[in-house]
């Protein structure tokens, strides 16, 4: 009951995943296990089916993707535009209540 149950694979596939991909196959060299049949008659080279994971454009998809990154690169730039000029404004209000301040405290030195 409290033991672990492992459940059995009854029909193997024979397809062996690494748990550990390797990052450079320079230093690893093709190892054919079976030489070729010498025949007279012509084979036809089974199709290499493509990679699951390319991406394929359409020059529609294309425009759109152009156009969204425009778009983000124009709300970010706006973002940062008006975050900037929030500073400015803020850094001359400071700078205008510094100097009003510095007029009333030297007229206060002054009269008396």
């Amino acid at each position: 009951m409290f033991r672990p149950r492992i459940p059995a694979n009854p029909l193997p596939t024979g397809i062996v995943t690494p748990l550990v991909q390797p990052t450079t196959t320079a230093d690893i060299a093709p190892h054919h296990t079976a030489d070729t049949a010498a025949c007279n008659h012509h084979h036809v080279p089974a199709p290499v089916p493509a990679p699951s994971s390319t991406l394929r454009l359409t020059p529609a998809s294309l425009a759109v993707v152009v156009a969204g990154g425009a778009g983000a690169v124009l709300a970010v730039g706006t973002v940062l535009v008006s975050m900037l000029l929030a500073i400015a404004i803020s850094a001359a209000s400071v700078a205008v209540c510094a100097v009003v301040l510095r007029s009333l405290l030297n007229g206060q030195r002054r009269q008396r």
